[in-house]
């Protein structure tokens, strides 16, 4: 199911799951974000629980993946996991605490609205703000474990979907293309229209709009 342009990697996606399943814990979520970059729109993460020994197929890093694949990848993710939780956190909140809080905020949501409480969490990345459930941070953990590049795809496409009814109530803008990212056409249209009202202020008042921001 993944693209031959970005084949999915020859790892163990689970070898962290199998570890701690190893350990007597059943029950164990995966989280990861997206929209941390963007100069507009929320940041949203995303909690996925599988039963054990559960894989899809193709389930890889959202950012290796096609539109069209994290789409039918997203509606097997959702059906086929024990639970799954999503957080949003939008623009005035990242204003008002950084976007690193609001990156935390958005993933300790995800995990109070699983149905299930985890026993473990593994989380995308070398940071996290503790929630009173153990947990273990991985670097480029969505290209190395099945939970995480599940919590990525679900992620992610919840935010491209916020981002193109965005697009309808801010015409001009481009953000159904963009997502909101600080492409040329999008520094472009702030130039000509000004910021609307999902612009994050603490990232677009600086000088020139000279940004480089990535997930």
């Amino acid at each position: 199911m993944t693209s031959d342009k970005h084949p999915a990697p020859a790892v163990d996606m689970l070898r962290f799951e199998r570890e701690l399943w190893g350990r007597g814990i059943h029950h164990l979520a995966g989280i990861d974000e997206a929209g941390r970059g963007p100069l507009a729109g929320p940041v949203v993460a995303a909690a996925v629980m599988f039963e054990r020994d559960k894989l899809i197929p193709g389930v890889n890093d959202s950012k290796q993946l096609s539109h069209e694949e994290r789409e039918e990848l997203y509606l097997l993710i959702v059906a086929g996991a024990l639970t799954f939780g999503v957080g949003i956190v939008h623009h005035d909140v990242i204003d008002s605490v950084n976007i690193l809080q609001a990156t935390y905020r958005a993933m300790h949501e995800a995990t109070r609205q699983l149905s299930i409480v985890p026993e473990h969490l593994l989380i995308d990345g070398n940071r996290f703000a503790e929630n009173g459930i153990p947990f273990t941070t991985i670097i480029d953990g969505d290209a190395l474990s099945f939970s995480i590049a599940a919590a990525s795809i679900v992620a992610k496409v919840t935010r491209d979907r916020l981002m193109v009814e965005y697009d309808i109530r801010y015409p001009g803008y481009g953000f159904a293309k963009h997502k909101g990212y600080a492409t040329p056409e999008h520094r472009e249209a702030i130039k000509q229209l000004g910021l609307c009202e999902i612009h994050r202020r603490s990232f677009t008042v600086r000088p020139q709009l000279e940004f480089e921001f990535s997930d």
